[in-house]
């Protein structure tokens, strides 16, 4: 029997569904966050290009060297928000489905006061130890000049990242709220900024210092703006405020974020583990070929997790309204077309591989490696892309016990296997060890967390659902 068409009132208000035109309203968010993702990383690729060649000539090269060495160090520390920021995802995207406006005003506020104590109290431990560090020294600063410049060059990367550490926290909530596209269009603006900033500054003739600054802290900058913009007049009611900070909500979202935080730092030792081993047992020249050609295949993950990460909230939100149907049609389709954007340019590195590094290196110290090696890579960058949109389904309830299990597994099983078939096959035997771990591990463990996640949320479909994460299960 059809449904009639006439809705009461307080029924809408409560129900957690938005009827017939919620999947493609979702669906089309989801096509926008997409689009607008691949573009606005475009033109995060594009800004340090345009930023390098300004920079470079007027810092010169050791000043310049001196501030690329302490971001690296920053890069090293991109875990500062112990998974805060995907935990506040991954609630407020539930929060979302199950309309509870109330209770997301409150995890947005806590993770604010959260996130906020701790980079007051890591910019408090920067500058109490700025002066203990010789960071000329220890930078090998060699000029006077710059050596003198080696202290302020670290308090304004590390202060700047520290700074952001909260502010970023801006992106994630409106990816929350489906505003994939409005968040990526403020980050690009954020790379565009920084572009302007550094021209104006090096234009201008300015101290290094000043263009040093200009560069890092944009990005913090249009972050503070975007979220002025968004809390000020689009979004009141999650405005972060003092008296929705609960201690509950804070350790719900530390419980959940700790548990990202430590599966980030698994997944990465099991991803970025190859160079040490291939040192050890190659010698350092082989473990500089595999980074460079490595870094091409990093291109293709890159574009996997662009093409992906709207999934995330979409799917929160989708099982918080009980709409498997679009999470079990829309998975599939994810699948494929991971796949898709990762074969066909790995298909292309395979058998142009040692020409596009020709081209990009252009270096006589890069012999030609083995089209093997780039085989294995190709497979194994479709093995990610391919466990991807199922790990984005776990990730928005918070189910995360498959994965670990996964990646320990893979861990303890690849280190071995990598060390035994460098020794006997050489920098393919180390590829074809991680696409073959990461098969036997990885991926049946996405596919059963997949699984476990829809029976989870299967029982909530048709009424209102469960809001707390299945954190674990």
């Amino acid at each position: 029997m059809r449904p009639s068409n006439h809705v009461d009132p307080a029924r809408r208000r409560s129900s957690p569904v938005t009827p017939h035109r919620a999947p493609t309203s979702r669906s089309r968010v989801l096509a926008g966050g997409i689009v607008s993702s691949l573009a606005g990383k475009m033109v995060g690729l594009v800004a340090p290009l345009l930023i390098t060649p300004l920079a470079f000539r007027s810092l010169g090269a050791e000043r310049f060297g001196l501030w690329m060495a302490v971001t690296s160090l920053t890069g090293m520390a991109l875990f500062a928000d112990f998974g805060l920021g995907n935990g506040l995802l991954t609630r407020l995207a539930r929060l979302r489905g199950a309309g509870e406006r109330e209770a997301a005003a409150r995890e947005v506020s806590s993770a604010y006061a959260l996130l906020g104590a701790v980079s007051v109290l890591l910019l408090v431990l920067l500058a109490t130890t700025l002066r203990l560090v010789p960071w000329s020294a220890l930078l090998n600063a060699t000029d006077p000049a710059v050596a003198r410049d080696a202290r302020p060059v670290v308090l304004l990367c590390f202060g700047a990242f520290l700074v952001n550490i909260p502010l970023a926290l801006i992106q994630r909530v409106q990816y929350a709220q489906q505003q994939v596209a409005q968040s990526n269009l403020w980050q690009a603006g954020g790379s565009l900024v920084s572009v302007a900033v550094v021209y104006a500054v090096v234009t201008g003739g300015a101290d290094p210092l000043l263009v040093i600054a200009g560069a890092v802290l944009a990005v913090p900058a249009v972050n503070l703006a975007n979220a002025l913009c968004y809390f000020g007049w689009q979004d009141r009611d999650l405005r972060p405020r003092i008296r929705h900070v609960r201690a509950v909500a804070a350790r719900g979202l530390l419980r959940l974020g700790v548990r990202f935080f430590l599966l980030s730092v698994l997944s990465s030792v099991v991803l970025n583990l190859d160079g040490f081993l291939i040192g050890r047992v190659l010698g350092l020249p082989a473990a500089a070929t595999y980074a460079v050609v490595l870094r091409m295949f990093a291109l293709l993950t890159l574009f996997v997790t662009l093409v992906n990460l709207p999934l995330w909230p979409a799917n929160g939100e989708a099982l918080a309204r009980g709409d498997l149907a679009w999470v079990r049609r829309t998975t599939p389709r994810m699948v494929y077309l991971s796949a898709a954007v990762v074969t066909l340019p790995g298909a292309a590195l395979v058998l142009f591989g040692n020409d596009a590094l020709r081209l990009w290196v252009r270096s006589t110290d890069l012999a030609p490696v083995p089209r093997t090696l780039l085989a294995a890579l190709a497979v194994w960058s479709v093995l990610l892309a391919v466990a991807a949109p199922l790990f984005m389904v776990q990730n928005s309830i918070g189910l995360l016990r498959p994965q670990f299990v996964g990646w320990a597994a893979c861990l303890l099983l690849a280190v071995p296997l990598k060390i035994v078939l460098a020794a006997r096959l050489g920098l393919p035997g180390v590829a074809v060890a991680s696409a073959g771990t990461y098969a036997l591990t990885v991926l049946p463990a996405a596919v059963l967390g997949y699984r476990r996640a829809l029976a989870a949320a299967a029982p909530v479909s048709g009424r209102h659902a469960q809001v707390e994460p299945v954190v674990g299960a």
